[in-house]
């Protein structure tokens, strides 16, 4: 009887012990926003989450990642970026690697490093607002490797610095560099940072139809245009082939991950030069969702057979104009914040097969007359535990249900330290929730079961 008792509690403190999980990527374990934890407060009390701890940080728009303990953040002080790693619960510094930066934002927005750190279980992979690519040893933060990407590619200076987080996808380093005349994506070694192919520019856009654009207009290359865009490469299976998803700012191209090849190039762009692509592709089967917030671009939902030299058009239209964020699909259906501005955001649930609009609800605002808005505006999403984590601009938090008949809010709170803007995705791993503001990094505890390490 005291074994059986004994196996029930080993068993059970099994269970418990899986219900952590790490975030040690852009957009979480997957890629898609999404974490397999359970046991998470559904409820958000007036008095608001624990604060495991709250740290003041140097400017940026990089979410952490976190591995085994270690949190690893990016961000800038002076002339620095600054890769730094804590440990995840209680903050205490466990190393850090610099390097100069001269990097100024032409519009007005901070200088810091925009790219989320990539983690594996001894590398560290960041990207900073120049195009600086690092290796660094994940135990003790020395610099393993590092490539200058816009000397080496000969990439056109981007509106808003480097904003497109890299992907580790068969036994490559993925990265949208944004290159002239065809280095659009490169694949890096991951070991030694050297190249091992480079793919898209001139060669697949050069004719391609500017589909959306007035009269029957083809592509004419030029050789001094951007090609990175903001969004991420996402890599899916589709019918058992390994597939490479980037949505540059001419729009989306689809890689065969171990040489670069091409499959298939879809125009997908705002007429005016001032825009870009930035929310990151979402594939579901065979079908794959790209959206932008720039002067209607709307939303398009793509079918791809591999073997054919283009995607199938299933529909277009509005009802989705994400911005940096990326919607979320659960259950056929995506939810997620519309609108470039704070006057036009907006959040909504769009059904994935036809692109109808569920449900709309106006979270907009007037960023020069609120100090501090009393809406999401345009937030951020992550789902676990059969819920939806939403983080909105202002650093206001919220838990809905994701219900496509009608805009479930919960609860929400006003997390103290945070205010606008607050542009970083949240990270939840391993019962903590950290957000991120331009000069805060706050921990939350979401546990309900505090025992629960």
């Amino acid at each position: 009887m005291y074994r059986s008792i004994l196996l029930s509690g080993m068993l059970v403190l099994s269970a418990a012990i899986s219900l952590a999980e790490d975030w040690d990527r852009f957009l979480g374990p997957g890629g898609g926003q999404k974490s397999s934890e359970v046991g998470l407060v559904d409820n958000i009390p007036p008095t608001g989450l624990p604060i495991v701890f709250d740290r003041e940080i140097g400017p940026g728009y990089s979410a952490p990642s976190v591995a085994r303990g270690t949190l690893v953040f990016f961000h800038r002080r002076d002339t620095q970026e600054i890769v730094e790693a804590i440990d995840a619960t209680s903050a205490s510094p466990k190393w850090r690697y610099t390097y100069p930066t001269k990097y100024q934002d032409p519009y007005g927005y901070n200088n810091g490093p925009r790219c989320t750190p990539l983690l594996t279980s001894n590398r560290v992979y960041t990207f900073g607002a120049e195009g600086r690519l690092s290796c660094l040893d994940a135990s003790n933060g020395s610099l393993i490797w590092q490539r200058d990407t816009a000397a080496d590619a000969d990439v056109p200076e981007a509106f808003f610095g480097v904003g497109s987080t890299p992907l580790l996808e068969d036994g490559k380093l993925i990265v949208q560099v944004g290159g002239q005349p065809n280095s659009g994506v490169i694949a890096y070694d991951p070991e030694t940072g050297n190249r091992v192919w480079a793919s898209v520019g001139e060669t697949n856009w050069q004719g391609q139809p500017m589909i959306g654009w007035p009269g029957e207009r083809k592509v004419e290359w030029r050789r001094w245009d951007k090609q990175a865009s903001y969004s991420s490469p996402v890599a899916a299976t589709i019918q058992g082939k390994r597939v490479v998803f980037c949505l540059m700012r001419q729009g989306l191209v689809a890689l065969d991950p171990r040489d670069g090849r091409v499959l298939f190039s879809r125009w997908f762009r705002a007429r005016v030069e001032e825009s870009v692509n930035a929310a990151n592709p979402v594939v579901f089967g065979d079908e794959v969702f790209i959206s932008s917030a720039y002067y209607r671009s709307g939303s398009v939902l793509l079918r791809y057979v591999p073997g054919q030299p283009n995607a199938t058009e299933v529909w277009a239209g509005l009802g989705m104009e994400a911005h940096w964020s990326t919607p979320i699909l659960i259950d056929g259906y995506l939810y997620g914040f519309s609108g470039r501005n704070e006057p036009d955001a907006r959040l909504r649930c769009l059904a994935w097969k036809s692109g109808d609009v569920a449900w709309d609800r106006d979270e907009h605002w007037e960023k020069h007359s609120v100090a501090q808005p009393n809406v999401f505006g345009r937030g951020s999403f992550i789902y676990a535990d059969g819920r939806l984590y939403a983080l909105g601009e202002g650093g206001l938090l919220g838990i809905f249900n994701p219900n496509p008949t009608k805009c479930e809010e919960i609860s929400r709170w006003q997390v103290p330290s945070l205010h606008f803007p607050c542009w970083a995705g949240p990270v939840l791993a391993n019962g903590r929730l950290y957000l991120r503001s331009e000069d805060h990094l706050v921990c939350l505890d979401l546990r309900k079961n505090k025992g629960v390490k």
